[in-house]
């Protein structure tokens, strides 16, 4: 029997779009996308996987250091709070999406380096 993947406990995080129906806040309905982590469930832990998810992560995290460097560099020009959130939440966005989209990238071409 494999080893499934900790990966989808990501999911668990879609639970706080609930949140956003209780409280009336639209912001929190991001998170249901989260939901699609419990698509790995099935899928067992191996090596291919693995090296799919860290350069996924990777990629993720490199994209996210640039747009973090970008702003800092906006918000240091116009010191901003309502700014400032709107970038945080920007970049959970792109950080989020940037590892989603990287990650079925590599599953779909397979082995392909």
């Amino acid at each position: 029997m494999k080893k499934k993947h900790p990966i989808r406990f990501l999911g668990l995080l879609g639970f706080i779009g609930l949140a956003g129906l209780i409280d009336g806040n639209t912001g929190l309905f991001g998170f249901f996308g989260f939901f699609g982590f419990f698509g790995l469930a099935g899928t067992g832990n191996d090596e291919l996987l693995q090296y799919n998810l860290a350069r996924a992560a990777l990629s993720s995290f490199v994209f996210s250091l640039l747009m973090l460097v970008v702003a800092i560099a906006v918000l240091s020009f116009t010191p901003s709070l309502q700014l400032a959130l709107v970038f945080l939440a920007v970049l959970l966005i792109v950080m989020v999406l940037t590892f989603v989209i990287s990650f079925n990238l590599y599953e779909g071409r397979g082995g392909q380096k």
